[in-house]
């Protein structure tokens, strides 16, 4: 860590903390805590205006009010995504496998692992963001059965129907 001489002149090296937040965003809290701060160390004869501290709070409480607003788009998007894939379920879809390959298959189920929506489709977990193509519902074994059905049902009827 880096060191420097106490400011004093006592010649006391102090030790500098690395700064917490390193992507330099600051939020509610480290608004407060710069408040706060300010409150500590005002000089006694002059005080903060009264509106200056009043302009502060309402800054303060603006920029908590769009924090909560952030927060709540983000678990509003987060769940249209999480919908979205599992309007997916039963419909084939083609994707891009993380080795660039192209894949499809039918989707079977959808999870989500650490904030990560993974859809399921065969052996294989794709992301959303991976869909290339999504076609209609697969066809199922009920559905080739009926099919079969109403085949033998033709052609019962066309052989009755012969001479």
């Amino acid at each position: 860590m880096p060191t420097s001489t106490d400011p004093i002149g006592s010649g006391k090296e102090t030790t500098q903390t690395p700064p917490v937040n390193p992507l330099g965003q600051l939020g509610k809290d480290d608004f407060l805590k710069l408040m706060v701060a300010q409150l500590q160390h005002q000089d006694p004869t002059n005080p903060l205006d009264d509106k200056e501290f009043m302009g502060q709070l309402a800054q303060f409480s603006t920029l908590e009010q769009i924090t909560n607003v952030s927060e709540g788009l983000d678990r509003l998007s987060f769940s249209g995504q999480v919908s979205q894939s599992v309007g997916l379920i039963g419909h084939s879809i083609g994707y891009v496998r993380s080795d660039g390959s192209q894949a499809s298959g039918v989707a079977e189920s959808v999870a989500v692992h650490d904030g990560q929506i993974l859809i399921k489709v065969g052996s294989d977990e794709v992301a959303p963001g991976d869909v290339a193509t999504v076609g209609g519902p697969a066809a199922s074994a009920t559905d080739a059965a009926l099919a079969g059905i109403q085949q033998t049902l033709a052609d019962l009827a066309a052989a009755k129907a012969a001479p």
